[in-house]
């Protein structure tokens, strides 16, 4: 059986897929002739900056609106996760690699010295 928890998840999920077939756009927002792909990949590409200037300049925005549809998000995506602020690589492994030195006497021939790296 399956717990609460996950019962009260599925069915939010199915809530929300219902309500998103309700959802409709303006037909003044898509334009065939308006911004496409490559505009929505800049502008996803410069979308921090974009959206400090327009906290403070109210001709700028950071969304271009009309634009062709879903090519033009397509490229908006592209470039805030692929290009832009999601290219960000946060987390950063770093390894150091100690070799220790070992004198091994060898009473024919005399002092050598080996270096190993450490065993893992």
């Amino acid at each position: 059986m399956r717990s609460p928890r996950a019962f009260a998840a599925l069915a939010s999920l199915a809530a929300l897929a219902v309500l998103s077939g309700c959802a409709t756009q303006s037909a003044a927002a898509v334009a065939p002739a308006a911004p496409g792909f490559l505009l929505g990949l800049w502008h996803g590409f410069i979308f921090p900056v974009a959206w400090l200037i327009s906290l403070f300049a109210a001709e700028v925005s950071v969304y271009a609106v009309p634009n062709n549809g879903g090519w033009y998000d397509f490229g908006y995506f592209l470039g805030i996760v692929v290009f832009g602020v999601g290219a960000r690589k946060t987390h950063v492994v770093t390894r150091e690699r100690v070799i220790r030195e070992r004198v091994v006497e060898r009473p024919a021939s005399g002092t050598h010295t080996i270096n190993r790296p450490d065993e893992e």
